[in-house]
């Protein structure tokens, strides 16, 4: 191993990584370019370390940009560096990890540094849903580089220093740092959306480690199997009292009780992550209506509507999911549409995103009513008729086109309250509840909220073995 190994660069990767299982690769590049006073700069690395080791027993790639050569900066080698190791995890098929901490175009280089830009972006495009890329940003991430962590499929971020940022904040019109810092971990997790997770280094470390062992190391050899040691048949009591907060109810169903929420801070009324489910991982996507503290206090509600933050979030999720392989879950409990000014500006395209995602979803779906299932909302999220495999509701399960009260209201318009409270009471029965739904054909078991856990494993054994053809195509355009 190089001395590169002694830097702060060298010391994340063997923080990552398990013990002693790093090797470098060419730890002895550096820079070729000699103009503006290159050639009496040392750049060992040429600023960045890159190579393989394992992270519990599995092989993953990682590159690290060190900010004490030149800045972190990327020019040619650097690029063909992080392009190697991309090339090698591709044929290996392993994931890809990099540790952000650069000042971003090497100026010195100009159109060579332009052109590595394109080769990095060019190879992350290469790879997108064939093995899992995940970016951590420690230091600067800014100008063309934040388009890096938008190209892989999960982003850490260190929530005190690091910035991330395609224009500074003190850039845009009308707005300063001190204004509205817009490089923050904060802005990106629950504004942006870019990042999905935030906390100190060791953190990010601990969930790096964390997701890596929840997922395939690419998208053919599925190694996210495990052992189950707990009960596939525990009752999960007073689950019914989970509705609102859906992050809770799937610790609760989650084998050890274990779920990792994916991009938590943001669009909070939409709940995506993983678990495992008697050992195999799952993708999991929720509608929220309540959010509880770590003290179990209510801190946050939400009504139970689609938005469109929430449905784009839900959609790359499941598209994810469905690249790798990884069987998706949906909890259902929604009433329709954000309806405001600023929602109406792109929701039908958002809950297009969503619905497209669902239907063009090959891997074993399943969805489970557990509140309101009203109009085209409940339709767009994994409903039996875009293509859920199987379809559970608890008892109290509302579903059909809209409120019983008030379809009453419409359709008795000049009838008086008790004639509505008795065409409301009808309609909920034969219109709205479980039991009519399932009597059509569009829910297959009515189950206890405390027996979720061992029908959804059920259901996914069942669906072990799925095969499924579509017609010929490229791809799809929504």
């Amino acid at each position: 191993m190089s001395n590169t190994a002694q830097s702060l660069a060298g010391k994340r990767i063997a923080s990552l990584l398990d013990e002693n299982s790093f090797v470098e690769i060419g730890a002895g590049v550096t820079a070729r370019n000699t103009d503006f006073n290159m050639a009496k700069a040392d750049t060992p690395a040429d600023g960045v370390i890159t190579g393989y080791g394992v992270i519990d027993g599995n092989l993953v790639y990682v590159y690290s940009q060190d900010a004490s050569v030149l800045g972190g900066t990327i020019g040619e080698m650097h690029a063909k560096k992080i392009v190697g190791v991309y090339d090698m995890a591709l044929k290996m098929g392993a994931p890809v990890i990099g540790l952000i901490d650069c000042a971003g175009l090497r100026l010195q280089e100009a159109t060579d540094a332009l052109n590595a830009f394109g080769e990095i972006y060019a190879k992350q495009a290469l790879a997108s849903g064939v093995v899992p890329q995940i970016t951590a940003v420690f230091g600067t991430c800014g100008g063309g580089l934040a388009v890096v962590p938008g190209l892989t499929d999960f982003t850490f971020m260190e929530e005190k220093n690091a910035k991330l940022f395609v224009n500074s904040p003190n850039a845009l019109d009308g707005n300063t740092k001190e204004k509205c810092d817009t490089a923050t971990a904060k802005f990106q997790s629950e504004e942006a959306g870019l990042v999905d997770f935030t906390g100190s280094e060791e953190e990010i470390f601990a969930g790096i480690r964390e997701l890596v062992s929840m997922l395939p190391a690419n998208n053919e050899d599925d190694l996210s199997y495990e052992e189950c040691q707990d009960d596939l048949n525990r009752v999960c009591a007073d689950l019914e009292n989970c509705v609102g907060d859906t992050s809770i109810l799937l610790s609760q169903i989650a084998d050890d009780n274990n779920f990792v929420e994916t991009k938590a801070a943001y669009a909070k009324e939409m709940v995506t992550g993983f678990l495992r489910l008697n050992g195999q991982t799952v993708g999991a996507v929720a509608n929220r209506t309540e959010v509880y503290d770590a003290e179990g206090k209510k801190a946050e509600s939400y009504d139970a509507v689609l938005t469109k933050k929430g449905a784009v979030k839900a959609a790359e999720f499941v598209g994810f999911c469905d690249a790798f392989g990884i069987p998706v879950l949906s909890l259902t409990n929604v009433k329709g549409f954000k309806a405001d000014m600023h929602s109406e500006r792109g929701i039908a395209k958002a809950v297009a995103k969503l619905t497209y995602a669902f239907a063009n979803a090959t891997v074993p779906k399943v969805n489970v009513v557990i509140g309101a299932g009203y109009g085209s909302a409940f339709v767009a999220m994994n409903s039996k008729s875009i293509g859920a495999d199987m379809t559970f509701a608890w008892p109290t399960a509302e579903i059909g086109t809209m409120d019983a009260n008030l379809a009453a209201k419409i359709m008795y318009a000049d009838a008086d309250m008790a004639t509505i409270n008795e065409k409301a009471a009808e309609y909920a029965a034969q219109q709205t509840s479980a039991v009519s739904a399932a009597k059509r054909g569009y829910v297959d078991t009515i189950i206890e909220a405390a027996d979720t856990r061992k029908y959804v494993i059920g259901a996914f054994e069942m669906l072990f073995t799925k095969r499924e053809d579509r017609p010929a195509k490229k791809h799809g355009t929504v």
